[in-house]
C-alpha cells in the first residue's frame, strides 16, 4: 500500500510543492486509510482481477485525494467576487452580446440562488476548486455539494430561458 500511496504522489504534479516530510506523513497515512478501507470491503472482492490491482486502486484514490485537499488548503479563494470574462470575440456586437449575457449570468446568479449554492457554483464552477475540497471547507459531504451545483445550474438554466438568453431543446428543433 506504500509503494502504490508514494507511486501516486509521485505522478501529481503539485504534490511536489509540499515538502519531503509532509509527503511522507501523506503517503503512510494514506497507504493505512486503504488498508482498513480494502479490510472494510474484503466481501465485495469479486476476483475479476488480482487482488493487489483491487486493492492498490484504494491508495491511488485515497492518496490522491489527500494531496489535492492538502494542496488547496494553502490556497486561498475568494467565493464572493465572479471575475469578468475575458473575451475571445473580435466583432464587437459578439462581444456586446457576450457582455449581455455575462451580465445575466452574474445577475442570477446574485438573484435566483441561496448563499450556499452561489459558494458552491463560484468556487467548482469558475475558480476550479476540486469537489472534495469545497465539501470539506463547507463541513459537508460531496453529494451535497454536487446536489447544491445541480440545483444551482437548474435554476441558472430556467432564469436563462426566461429572459430569452438561451434557447430550450423545442425551440432548437424548430
Amino acid at each position: 500500500m506504500v509503494r502504490a500511496a508514494r507511486f501516486q504522489f509521485s505522478r501529481m504534479g503539485e504534490a511536489s510543492r509540499l515538502g519531503q516530510a509532509r509527503a511522507d506523513e501523506i503517503v503512510q497515512s494514506s497507504a493505512d486509510e486503504a488498508v482498513v478501507a480494502v479490510l472494510a470491503r474484503l466481501s465485495s472482492f469479486e476476483g475479476r482481477s488480482r487482488f493487489t490491482t483491487w486493492a492498490f486502486k484504494f491508495a491511488i484514490l485515497i492518496t490522491a485525494t489527500a494531496v489535492r485537499r492538502e494542496v488547496w488548503l494553502q490556497t486561498t479563494v475568494d467565493l464572493s467576487s465572479i471575475p469578468e470574462p475575458v473575451s475571445r470575440l473580435g466583432d464587437p456586437p459578439s462581444h456586446v452580446e457576450a457582455a449581455a449575457l455575462s451580465e445575466a449570468l452574474r445577475r442570477c446568479i446574485a438573484e435566483c440562488l441561496t448563499a450556499h449554492q452561489q459558494r458552491v457554483l463560484i468556487a467548482v464552477a469558475v475558480e476550479g476548486v476540486p469537489i472534495d475540497v469545497v465539501a470539506d471547507r463547507l463541513h459537508t459531504t460531496p453529494n451535497t455539494v454536487y446536489k447544491a451545483l445541480h440545483d444551482a445550474r437548474r435554476r441558472l438554466r430556467e432564469a436563462l430561458i426566461v429572459q430569452g438568453y438561451i434557447q430550450t431543446d423545442k425551440e432548437v428543433d424548430r
